[in-house]
């Protein structure tokens, strides 16, 4: 397994966990002197078996989860020492699933993404309508508008969250296993979109995959974590190997070079009959 580098200087852009240790309540900590970066314009995946600290992360990044030590800097802010309205302006979280307790058409769930700018007492400005129309027809969820969110799709209902995130115009993106419950078409138009807008928006996109030739096919650089520390760092064809699988999962498979990227991609051989 690739042993991670010496921590080179990092810019103040993007996302940067800077030697992280935090736990729940009094527990061991769950991420131990972490140091991670993503960067603007690229998409950063983050890969391990369970416990091993990428759901934390996301915690730590998104102001959920105080570190014990260490630095978290967002765009070049500590989001700790903002309201968690100016926070929200500067990192969106797009979860596995949004639970709702009323009913909201597809276009009331991505203004809600315009709260971090609204007053208590102010409608809907300019501003927020054309961010929202925006959103909307980067994710192709522009012909929703007036759809009830609960009786949209598995696929529909992602579009519209990742829409709700883009809305909030933050210049980092979390998305905490986006592609769940999804089939094949709707996961390669959600990471197609994600990459696309990290390209032409500058975005800082960083994502928890499970599915490794997913990571291998839409990240720019991959972040192996296990055991709450960094086990391997850089691009796809540089942590995706059979060595990391081994030493991570406890597994043996091949990773051959897919198709016409050169991208590595697992192979899992069934066990004999």
């Amino acid at each position: 397994m690739q042993v991670p580098k010496e921590r080179e200087a990092l810019s103040s852009a993007g996302l940067r966990l800077d030697r992280v240790t935090v736990g729940y309540g009094e527990q061991n900590p769950v991420l131990n002197g972490l140091v991670l970066e993503a960067r603007p314009g690229e998409v950063t995946g983050l890969i391990g078996p369970n416990g091993a600290g990428k759901t934390t992360v996301f915690r730590v990044a998104s102001r959920a989860l105080r570190p014990w030590s260490g630095a978290v800097l967002v765009d070049g802010k500590d989001p700790y020492a903002l309201s968690a309205r100016q926070a929200a302006r500067i990192v969106a979280v797009v979860p596995q699933e949004i639970p709702w307790t009323f009913s909201y058409s597809a276009l009331d769930m991505v203004l809600m993404g315009r709260a971090p700018y609204q007053s208590p007492w102010g409608g809907n400005s300019a501003v927020d309508w054309e961010a929202v129309r925006r959103a909307m027809t980067a994710t192709g969820a522009a012909h929703l508008s007036e759809r009830p969110f609960e009786e949209l799709s598995g696929g529909e209902r992602q579009a519209v969250i990742l829409a709700q995130a883009l809305a909030q115009d933050a210049p980092v993106l979390l998305l905490d296993e986006p592609t769940t419950h999804l089939d094949l078409r709707h996961v390669i138009d959600i990471l197609t979109i994600v990459r696309a807008i990290a390209r032409s928006e500058g975005k800082t996109v960083v994502g928890i995959f499970h599915d490794l030739n997913l990571a291998s096919a839409y990240c720019d650089r991959i972040y192996a974590l296990f055991g709450g520390s960094v086990a391997a760092v850089g691009p796809p064809a540089e942590v995706i190997t059979k060595d990391t699988l081994r030493e991570l999962f406890g597994i043996d498979a091949e990773v051959v070079s897919s198709g016409t990227s050169g991208k590595p991609a697992v192979v899992i051989q069934p066990p004999p009959d």
